[in-house]
């Protein structure tokens, strides 16, 4: 035989301890898997109601509450954020935002989500898992996540945080064929050492047929566990074997490092340190002085694989949450919750009782029975014969006393109304309420009043739902966590939007100086920078599309918000091609209407270029016959002139003449006088 690890053997005792102390609850969860399915009579009830020729039908209100509660949790997908712990790191957090979005893509994120609801409604717990494909992307490995069947799951009993934090470990079992096995893990092909005759899983021991625990009525278990019988040769082989994953917590040396060139700090694990030891670039720069490391201790999560006696793998995974992250329904202080199936169980059968005594009333209410003195018929059985013929002739003796039909009791009113009163109690423990199931009875008349019942209906939901989104919170900063030192390699991650645009982000690209050819940064460096990794608060409640469409109409209109913004709240397919084709047309509309202004300014400018034409050759002509009227003016000064000269030389002249006259004329009378 093989020898035995030490390793192998603790985890071998610690599954041993740990389903021991789960056997209660995994039993009880089972039950409530059949009574979800409708298997809600045990097979002594059934054979009592088939006894009375009554059928084993239950009037199964709790699987619709079920089922109505899962459809609003799930309504909508969830929506993951980044966000920066320093602004320095703001820039990386939508990078971030597209990795998280690949790997829930990726991961068929929503189908996962909507199991581990199932999950936990039905059973009390469900499960994710993040995990490494390393088969994916051509052997270099994807971040992924799914949902983990509960009862694979043990942990350790005596946690008592809600989320396992302070478990001293969590196990996942997985039972698997040796084809399986040798498929997954070559290595167990290889010959024994000490036996070449013989593979190395030969010498590991099978499990036994008996690999979960039973209980009274398992009629439907075959079907709805998958992981237990799923595979034929599982089924039918009697080589099976039992894989466990162990997660425990464990402190490991990490070396914070810092790039003087880059200005960049980032992380880095013990082997991806040894690995850049044996780089020449970074063994350069850290002896010029250019990088600068201090060794720090941290808590992460260490992996152990083992099947039967041996070790397949230890391994330290960079995360210091396991990534086995539970989703607890009612929380019973224990790693055992209760699930909304146990918590109604009792008032279901206590609504199939009360309808049972209904159905067996109305049936012998409705088929009519005759009361026959004794004696007065020699043969009863003809005359149940002859009692179908409507036609037939019964003859009877009358000294007997005369045959009657008696009349049956009615049953009370409030016996009646116990149906109604239940289911709405089933109703009411689960937060289901009748306008949330449609009922257009009990809805308001307004829109705005609707939306406000289906809020304050929903808080009953809404309070589950803080429990489902705190495990997409950890299950998320899980795949950062792995995410962050996994893809450590330039890789580009491509999102397809609802328009069919493609969003993508190049991580870890090398610049490096085209003279030295030493590096100088790197672009979308996602081993760098802190996030918070949360969930939009309420992203996967329903909402009432045709109130708040309403709503955000009424804000548009008056002037609140813009028509992009109340085009968000509609159900179009291509809201984002929409949008895009919306903000091309406001472009070319703001552009139209700037070449109007300009046509405008550009007329109003030949207006007043043709205005100032104008003038100008009115100045022009003003000026030229100024010019005209000036010269004529000196033309005419120069003849006044002229004409003034001539008109004072014959002033002067008939001056002269009569001055000379007047002389003359003093000469004569001076001579006369003198004559005299």
């Amino acid at each position: 035989m093989i020898k035995e690890d030490y390793r192998a053997k603790e985890v071998k005792e610690l599954y041993d301890r740990w389903s021991n102390a789960r056997e209660d609850w995994d039993t009880a969860a089972r039950e409530d898997i059949d009574f979800y399915l409708g298997n809600h009579f045990s097979e002594a009830e059934a054979e009592e109601l088939a006894s009375r020729n009554q059928s084993a039908v239950p009037m199964d209100r709790l699987y619709s509450a079920i089922e109505q509660f899962k459809a609003i949790i799930t309504s909508k997908p969830p929506k993951f954020a980044a966000v920066a712990r320093e602004d320095s790191d703001n820039k990386l957090a939508n990078v971030w935002k597209v990795i998280l979005e690949y790997v829930w893509d990726n991961s068929d994120g929503n189908e996962q989500f909507k199991q581990a609801v199932h999950d936990y409604a039905v059973t009390g717990l469900g499960y994710f898992y993040a995990y490494i494909d390393k088969e994916a992307d051509y052997g270099r490995g994807e971040i992924k996540f799914k949902h983990l069947n509960p009862f694979k799951v043990y942990v350790d009993p005596n946690a008592r945080h809600m989320y396992f934090d302070d478990a001293s470990g969590i196990m996942v079992s997985h039972i698997m064929s040796k084809m399986q096995l040798l498929d997954a893990y070559p290595q167990l092909a290889q010959p024994y050492e000490e036996d070449s005759d013989k593979m190395l899983i030969d010498y590991i021991e099978t499990e036994s047929d008996e690999d979960y625990p039973s209980h009274q009525n398992r009629r439907t278990m075959d079907s709805f566990t998958p992981d237990v019988v799923k595979d034929y040769d599982y089924k039918n082989s009697s080589e099976k074997y039992r894989l466990m994953e162990y997660y425990t917590k464990t402190r490991v040396p990490y070396y914070r490092l810092l790039d003087k060139r880059v200005n960049q700090e980032r992380i880095v694990s013990q082997e991806q340190f040894e690995q850049l030891q044996q780089d020449a670039e970074f063994i350069n720069a850290l002896d010029k002085g250019f990088i600068d490391f201090v060794e720090v201790q941290q808590t992460r999560i260490r992996q152990l694989l083992v099947l039967g006696q041996i070790v397949l793998s230890d391994l330290v995974l960079d995360t210091d949450i396991y990534p086995v992250v539970p989703v607890p329904n009612i929380w019973t202080n224990t790693p055992y919750p209760m699930s909304d199936v146990r918590k109604n169980k009792d008032f279901q059968r206590f609504l199939n009782k009360v309808v049972s005594l209904i159905t067996s009333h109305a049936q012998a209410s409705s088929g009519l029975k005759l009361l026959i003195p004794q004696g007065s018929v020699q043969d009863i059985e003809e005359l149940e014969r002859d009692w179908a013929n409507p036609n037939a002739t019964l003859e009877y003796d009358a000294s007997f006393g005369e045959p009657h039909f008696p009349s049956p009791q009615p049953l009370s009113s409030s016996i009646m109304q116990l149906p109604g009163l239940i289911e709405k109690y089933i109703d009411l423990n689960m937060g289901i309420f009748e306008m949330m199931q449609g009922n257009a009875e009990v809805a308001p008349r307004t829109s705005s009043a609707t939306m406000m019942m289906e809020d304050f209906g929903q808080r009953r939901s809404k309070s589950k739902l803080r429990d489902i989104e705190g495990s997409l919170k950890r299950i998320g900063r899980v795949v950062y966590n792995l995410s962050k030192s996994h893809y450590n390699f330039q890789k580009t991650f491509r999102i397809a939007q609802p328009n069919n645009d493609i969003n993508e982000f190049t991580v870890n690209k090398r610049l490096y100086d085209d003279k030295t050819k030493e590096l100088m940064s790197i672009d979308n460096d996602v081993s760098v920078g802190q996030y918070d990794i949360r969930i939009i608060g309420n992203s996967t409640m329903p909402s009432n599309k045709w109130g708040e469409w309403e709503i955000y109409m009424q804000a548009y209109q008056m002037g609140l918000i813009d028509k992009v913004e109340a085009l968000k709240k509609t159900d179009i397919f291509d809201k984002e091609g929409v949008l895009s084709r919306s903000d091309q047309i406001q472009q070319l509309q703001q552009a139209l209407a700037g070449a109007q202004n300009q046509i405008k300014k550009v007329s109003g400018d030949l207006q007043t270029a043709h205005r100032e034409s104008i003038q100008a050759r009115k100045r022009t002509e003003v000026e030229k016959f100024k010019a005209e009227l000036s010269k004529d003016s000196s033309t005419r000064k120069a003849e006044d002139k002229l004409s003034i000269g001539r008109l004072k030389d014959a002033v002067k002249l008939e001056s002269e003449k009569l001055r000379l006259g007047s002389q003359s004329q003093l000469r004569q009378e001076k001579s006369q006088k003198e004559k005299k």
